[in-house]
């Protein structure tokens, strides 16, 4: 998981605005507890708060961003950076929520399958991707014969 000081504010913007971008609760609750849901609610709205009445185009941004918009995730985001910067406070306060929400993150625990090809080489493969980022867990193995002479 990324540690919670190196994220950017996309990856915030997105935890925010992640229920209207996976279209219903259903979804994000196969990968979030309720109670980071709940904090997800928290953290879009402190963001609401801080941002709204900034400028014309953020209003329609943060309008458009919970019907689902992408593109408008991203043009807060910018504005969010700028925020975050200039006042340090808020900044905690968001990285607080995002710590919380992070905490309550459903771990995927799923095996991962290895097929061993001809050369003897595996690799397993599993994603988690989101809309500005994700982790990618690989592992290989390579098995090595040896036959003691005749």
């Amino acid at each position: 998981m990324e540690p919670v000081t190196t994220l950017t504010a996309a990856a915030i913007a997105d935890l925010a605005f992640r229920k209207f971008i996976e279209s219903g609760a259903g979804e994000l609750a196969k990968k979030f507890t309720e109670g980071a849901i709940v904090r997800m609610d928290a953290l879009r709205q402190k963001i609401w708060d801080k941002l709204r009445g900034s400028s014309p185009k953020l209003d329609e941004a943060l309008d458009k961003a919970q019907t689902g918009d992408l593109t408008s995730v991203g043009t807060i985001a910018k504005y969010l950076d700028v925020a975050m910067e200039d006042y340090p406070d808020f900044a905690e306060d968001v990285r607080g929520l995002v710590q919380e929400i992070h905490a309550g993150k459903i771990q995927d625990n799923s095996s991962m399958v290895m097929n061993v090809s001809d050369q003897a080489t595996g690799h397993q493969t599993r994603n988690e991707v989101t809309n500005h980022g994700g982790e990618n867990y690989t592992g290989s193995i390579t098995i090595n014969k040896h036959y003691p002479a005749p």
